[in-house]
């Protein structure tokens, strides 16, 4: 297990921390693998699953720096998918910006709670890709069809005010206040009727995410041919210039 992320269980919680704020916990493929199979894994006696970020990010997305790859893009899908299907409840606690994948994955919990400071952007579109980690169902589903259309194409960022207002995320909470709020809405689920949890998981994404499986196929099957195009390389090359991309549509 990677040092970038922390896994501990201890009293019915099970936590998972993103490690790597001098990277604002950009992603590597191996992260998103250990998440995935600790959720896979889960112990019998978790009764609560919290993803979290260390520092003043949840995460940055993808190490776009180190480069992204389709291997990435594959764990993270099995990461959204461990969330989706887990028996146990999961909170996302969104400390900070919650960027490209960052923002599927914290979305695709069950309740997520945000610092009022923190926003959701799925910035792909700043780098030639299209979104990824589910999003396409995941925010159309939860906020419509429009709003998704505002961040994934426009590249418009929501705070975590707007996400709430919006019914992206389950709660925005003052800065001050947010880790007292995480304590107590993990306590809460964790002393509430887990069995029942299973069933309510299941039965609503069942009816709201019905097809999540087609989206991460699809998402996927869009991605690998645009990390090859001119747009996208030219979408990489001006993020590490740190300058506006020349997008020529090839």
């Amino acid at each position: 297990m990677t040092q970038h992320v922390l896994i501990n269980n201890s009293d019915g919680v099970l936590s998972i921390k993103w490690n790597r704020p001098d990277r604002l916990n950009a992603f590597d493929a191996s992260m998103l693998e250990d998440a995935a199979q600790a959720i896979n894994d889960v112990p019998n006696d978790v009764r609560a699953i919290v993803i979290s970020g260390e520092g003043r990010a949840f995460s940055a997305g993808g190490d776009f720096k180190s480069g992204i790859t389709i291997e990435t893009v594959d764990s993270g899908h099995r990461l959204v998918r461990a969330i989706v299907r887990s028996r146990v409840p999961v909170i996302s606690g969104v400390n900070g910006p919650a960027v490209g994948m960052a923002c599927s994955i914290a979305v695709a919990a069950d309740i997520a709670l945000a610092r009022r400071s923190a926003y959701f952007l799925l910035a792909f579109v700043n780098i030639g890709m299209m979104p990824d980690g589910g999003a396409t169902e995941l925010i159309g589903a939860s906020i419509g069809r429009a709003r998704a259309n505002s961040m994934a194409m426009l590249g418009n960022r929501l705070s975590a005010d707007d996400a709430m207002e919006a019914g992206l995320i389950y709660r925005s909470v003052a800065d001050e206040a947010y880790d007292a709020e995480l304590a107590a809405l993990v306590q809460k689920v964790k002393n509430g009727p887990t069995k029942a949890f299973t069933a309510m998981k299941g039965a609503i994404s069942a009816t709201t995410l019905t097809h999540l499986d087609e989206a991460l196929d699809r998402e996927r099957a869009g991605q690998v041919p645009l990390f090859e195009t001119e747009d996208a390389k030219e979408g990489a090359l001006a993020f590490r210039e740190k300058r506006e991309p020349v997008f020529r549509g090839r």
